[in-house]
C-alpha cells in the first residue's frame, strides 16, 4: 500500500522479528503511512537505503550500521533496547535522527520482571518449590520459615533509566518508603517528584535489595565490583536484568558461591550461561536466560511506540524518545 504522501520506511526486521512487534492493525497503520518494505537478506541492507527511504526501523538483528550518509533518510526508529549493537554514536552525532521509540514499553516489562525476582528472593519462593518438587517433603520444604516483606525493607535503584523509574513507581504503589537511588545524571528535583532519595553508590549498594538499572558504558563497565557487592547486607538480594558487564562477573560469582548474598540474574557475561557455569544449581539463585522484557503486551507496545514515532516525525511533529547526541555517552 502507498501512503499519500509519498513517505517510504524500510523496516530493518526479518519476518519473525516484525511479527512479534507489530499486530495487524499496527502493522496496517504504518502501511497507511507510508510505503513499507521490508529486509528480505538478513546480512544486508539496501545500498540505496539513505537515498530512497525516509525513515528505518532497526531492532534485533538489523546489521550493524557505522554510518549514515544521505539526503533523504532523516529517522532511524528503535524498536529493541540497547541501540549499540545496531548504530554507532558516529551516527547519533549525524544528521539522522535517532529514537528509541521501542524501550519505554520494554523498560515496565523489565521492570516488572526485576520487581518479581525481588520477590520471589525475599519469600524464597524458589526455594520452597526446589524443596518440594525434589522431596516431595511438604513439612521439610517450609525451609527457611520465614521471609521478608517487600515493603519492610531497604531497596536500592543502580540508574534511574527508564526502567529504573518504572521500578521505583513499582516499588512505591507497593508501599516501599525506604529507596534511595544512584544515577550522577538525574535531576535532583524530578527525583523529588518522583519521591526517590538520591544517594551514593555505596548508599544504593548497602540496601536489602538492589537492582541493576544501568546502562553500559564506558563508567559503567565493571562499576560493581568487590567491594561494592561486599555492602550488601548479609542475606541481601542482588537483581541485574540490565547488563552483565556492570558486574564484576568473578567478584559475583565469588560471593554467590559462598552463600552469603542472593541473586536473581537475567544477563551474563557469556550468552548462553555455558552448562559448565557454577551458578548452576545454587540454592541463592535464581537463573533465567534474558527474558526480562519479554511479553507478548510489551512486544506490540514497542511496535506501536515505533509506529507513533513515525507518525509524529512524518507529521513535522517533535520526537517523544529521541536520543540527544550529547546523551549518547550515558545510555544503552
Amino acid at each position: 500500500m502507498t501512503s499519500s504522501n509519498g513517505a517510504r520506511v524500510f523496516v530493518g526486521l526479518d519476518a519473525a522479528t516484525r511479527a512479534v512487534l507489530f499486530d495487524r492493525p499496527t502493522w496496517a497503520r504504518l502501511n497507511r503511512l507510508a510505503r513499507v518494505d521490508c529486509l528480505e537478506d538478513a546480512q544486508r541492507l539496501p545500498e540505496s537505503l539513505c537515498s530512497e527511504y525516509d525513515v528505518l526501523v532497526t531492532g534485533w538483528g538489523t546489521p550493524m550500521l557505522e554510518r549514515l550518509d544521505g539526503d533523504r533518510l532523516k529517522l532511524v526508529a528503535h524498536s529493541a533496547g540497547s541501540w549499540r549493537a545496531v548504530l554507532t554514536e558516529e551516527v547519533l552525532a549525524g544528521d539522522v535522527h535517532v529514537t528509541q521509540a521501542g524501550s519505554d514499553p520494554m523498560a515496565r516489562a523489565v521492570a516488572e520482571f526485576a520487581l518479581t525476582l525481588s520477590l520471589m528472593l525475599l519469600r524464597h519462593t524458589h526455594t520452597y518449590d526446589r524443596g518440594m518438587q525434589s522431596t516431595r517433603d511438604y513439612s521439610a520444604s517450609r525451609d527457611p520459615e520465614y521471609g521478608r516483606s517487600i515493603e519492610a525493607v531497604r531497596h536500592g535503584l543502580v540508574g534511574l533509566s527508564r526502567v529504573g523509574i518504572w521500578h521505583l513507581r513499582m516499588l512505591r504503589g507497593l508501599g516501599c518508603d525506604d529507596v534511595v537511588a544512584y544515577d550522577p545524571y538525574f535531576p535532583q528535583e524530578r527525583a523529588a517528584d518522583l519521591g526517590v532519595r538520591l544517594g551514593t553508590l555505596e548508599e544504593a549498594m548497602a540496601s536489602d535489595v538492589v537492582a541493576l538499572h544501568a546502562p553500559v558504558t564506558a563508567e559503567t563497565q565493571g562499576m560493581v565490583g568487590r567491594r561494592e557487592l561486599g555492602l550488601i547486607p548479609d542475606g541481601g538480594v542482588l537483581i541485574n536484568t540490565a547488563r552483565a558487564a556492570i558486574v564484576d562477573g568473578a567478584a559475583l560469582e565469588a560471593e554467590l558461591l559462598s552463600g552469603r548474598i542472593r541473586a536473581g540474574l537475567d544477563v551474563f557475561d557469556e550468552e548462553p550461561l555455558p552448562a559448565s557455569s557454577p551458578l548452576y544449581g545454587l540454592p541463592n539463585v535464581i537463573l533465567t536466560p534474558h527474558v526480562a522484557g519479554a511479553t507478548t503486551e510489551a512486544r506490540f507496545l514497542q511496535g506501536r511506540s515505533v509506529v507513533d514515532e513515525i507518525e509524529r516525525h512524518l507529521a513535522g511533529e517533535p520526537l517523544l524518545h529521541r536520543i540527544e547526541p550529547g546523551r549518547a555517552a550515558q545510555l544503552s
